[in-house]
C-alpha cells in the first residue's frame, strides 16, 4: 500500500495518525531522502529504513497520536556504533533526519438543507479540510451540474438525497460531526432538531431561523419531544456572528461559517 493510500485510509476511517518522512541524509542511511512510513495508533505502513531510526520515529510517532500533538518534529540520528540508541545500534555511518507531520482526524460538518444559503455556505466550508454532508430531500438541488461549484473542493463532498425522511441520515454521520439545520420547510427543521437531540454521538447543532421560530420549536421540543431543558440548550440559534446583520445568503453564510470556525478554533484542534 503506497503511504497516500494509507493516509486516505486513516482519513476515512477517521483516525488520526502521523506522516513520517526522511528529511535529509548525510553518508550512509538504510533509506534515501524522501522515503516515507505512515504511523496509525496500531497499524503502519511503508518504511523509513527499519531498525532504530523506524522503532523511535513509530514510538515518538504514536506518542504525539495519544497527546493529539498538533505541530510537526524532527528527529535527528548519528548512525554510528558510538551513539546508544533506544532500539539497538545502527552502523551506516551517515547522519538521518526525520520529520513527523501529525494527521489529525478531520472534522465533519453536515448542512440540512441545500437551498439559496445552503449552498452558499457549502461553497465557503469546501475550501475546509474537512467532511462535508449536504443533505436535501429536492433531488434538483443536488444536481451535478448544481453542485459543480464545489468540483474543486478542498474538502470531502458527501451528498445524500432523502426524499422522505432527512433525519435517518444523522444516525450514519460520523461521531462528532457538526450539524447545520436550514431546510425550506419549518416541519422538516423541527423533526432534524429532535432527531439530532436523540442522536448522542453529533457534535454542535445549529438551526437557522428567528427566535419565533425557535419559541415554537422549543415548546414542542420540552413538550411534545420529551426533551429537558439541558438538552433542548445542545441547540444553538441563531445561528451566525450577531454582529453580521445583512440577510443576503451571501452574508448569513459567511456569518455562520466565520461562526462555525471560530467554534474550531476555541476548541483547540
Amino acid at each position: 500500500m503506497t503511504w497516500i493510500t494509507a493516509v486516505a485510509r486513516l482519513r476515512a476511517r477517521r483516525e488520526p495518525g502521523v506522516l513520517v518522512t526522511v528529511a535529509t541524509v548525510r553518508g550512509h542511511a538504510p533509506r534515501e531522502a524522501g522515503a516515507k512510513l505512515v504511523v496509525g495508533r496500531t497499524e503502519t505502513w511503508g518504511s523509513i529504513g527499519g531498525g532504530n531510526v523506524e522503532a523511535v520515529a513509530i514510538d515518538r510517532a504514536r506518542e504525539m497520536i495519544a497527546a493529539s500533538t498538533a505541530g510537526p518534529e524532527l528527529l535527528d540520528f548519528a548512525l554510528n556504533d558510538k551513539v546508544t540508541n533506544r532500539h539497538g545500534v545502527q552502523c551506516c555511518g551517515g547522519e538521518v533526519s526525520v520529520l513527523l507531520e501529525p494527521l489529525p482526524t478531520v472534522r465533519a460538518v453536515a448542512i440540512f438543507g441545500a437551498g439559496h444559503v445552503g449552498m452558499e455556505l457549502a461553497r465557503i466550508l469546501a475550501r475546509q479540510d474537512l467532511d462535508l454532508h449536504l443533505v436535501d430531500s429536492r433531488a434538483e438541488l443536488l444536481a451535478e451540474e448544481r453542485l459543480a461549484v464545489l468540483a474543486d473542493a478542498v474538502a470531502a463532498v458527501r451528498v445524500h438525497h432523502t426524499p422522505l425522511l432527512p433525519e435517518e441520515v444523522l444516525e450514519r454521520l460520523p461521531p462528532g460531526t457538526h450539524v447545520l439545520i436550514m431546510t425550506h420547510d419549518h416541519a422538516e427543521d423541527a423533526a432534524l432538531c429532535d432527531a439530532a437531540l436523540r442522536t448522542p454521538h453529533l457534535g454542535s447543532i445549529g438551526l437557522i431561523g428567528s427566535a419565533a421560530k425557535w419559541s415554537r420549536f422549543r415548546r414542542r421540543l420540552l413538550t411534545e419531544g420529551g426533551h429537558d431543558e439541558a438538552a433542548v440548550a445542545r441547540v444553538k440559534t441563531p445561528i451566525g456572528l450577531p454582529g453580521i446583520t445583512g440577510k443576503t445568503p451571501a452574508a448569513i453564510a459567511v456569518s455562520v461559517a466565520a461562526d462555525l470556525l471560530h467554534a474550531f478554533e476555541a476548541e483547540g484542534n
